[in-house]
């Protein structure tokens, strides 16, 4: 009895010390304690970061020398390869480095849109340093952000304005010399709110005279609420409109059509 009993006692007690137990807890420790730091050192990171302040600019300074004076020139003056950047102001490189769009993939009529190359951080401080070139459009504030501006009045001004190149839905569309009106789906607020004030690549600029940034707020509010509203219609084959949704009906119920047609002579015979 004793034997039996010191057994069970050693299996028991041999079972808590496995190896591959301890050695997960540490890695799940490890994996957690991580994650936690990088997520609150990230966001205090870009919470701190003051687009005025000098040690900003010139942390910028660097990442442009290194990545951009290529094309830009050292001071954004541009060049043969890449437009000035003088006076185009902290909300356009906020808008093509936060979007991937550059650095450029390659030459071609339009920026492609990319995972982002630099962090939000470092991106921040690029912009600090092309907008100390000269003044222009600022990164929007964040009550302009929102989503809770007047949808109504947002999808008036987006039919009006955006609606013949992005299409009514947002689905993007076709335009000249093998560029595009890219969709708008998943974009960020504040990269859709940038492209209104600058007018990236075939854009045309929306001012604050134009268009004010109330209403901005309410043609964001409108994209917001065309992606996450469910269509009561169905499958909306990318609104990408009635001549998709024409040619969608003509080669595949007209085909269902004739195959059914087929099928019925077929078994007649």
């Amino acid at each position: 009895m004793i034997r039996n009993s010191k057994k069970k006692h050693s299996t028991k007690k041999t079972g808590r010390r496995h190896p591959l137990a301890t050695v997960a807890l540490v890695a799940i420790g490890l994996l957690f304690t991580g994650a936690a730091y990088a997520g609150f050192s990230g966001t205090a990171a870009v919470a701190d970061i003051d687009l005025q302040s000098q040690t900003t600019i010139d942390e910028g300074q660097k990442l442009f020398a290194a990545n951009c004076a290529t094309c830009h020139g050292m001071e954004g003056q541009g060049s043969a390869e890449g437009p000035s950047l003088i006076g185009t102001g902290a909300a356009s490189t906020h808008f093509q480095v936060g979007t991937g769009r550059m650095p450029l993939a390659f030459q071609g009529p339009q920026g492609m849109i990319k995972p982002a190359q630099f962090t939000e951080e470092q991106t921040l401080k690029l912009a600090a340093f092309v907008a100390s070139l000269g003044p222009g459009p600022a990164i929007p504030e964040a009550r302009y952000l929102d989503g809770k501006g007047n949808v109504a009045t947002g999808g008036e001004l987006f039919r009006i304005n955006c609606a013949m190149c992005h299409n009514v839905a947002g689905a993007g569309g076709a335009l000249t010399e093998g560029k595009f009106a890219p969709p708008l789906h998943g974009v960020e607020a504040v990269h859709i709110y940038e492209a209104m004030i600058t007018g990236p690549q075939n854009m045309p600029v929306f001012n604050d005279m134009n268009i004010t940034p109330e209403e901005k707020r309410d043609v964001i509010s409108y994209l917001q609420y065309m992606e996450n509203t469910v269509s009561v219609g169905g499958f909306k084959l990318g609104s990408l409109g009635p001549v998709a949704e024409g040619l969608f009906i003509w080669v595949f119920g007209l085909g269902a059509v004739i195959a059914l047609t087929v099928w019925v002579t077929a078994r007649s015979n």
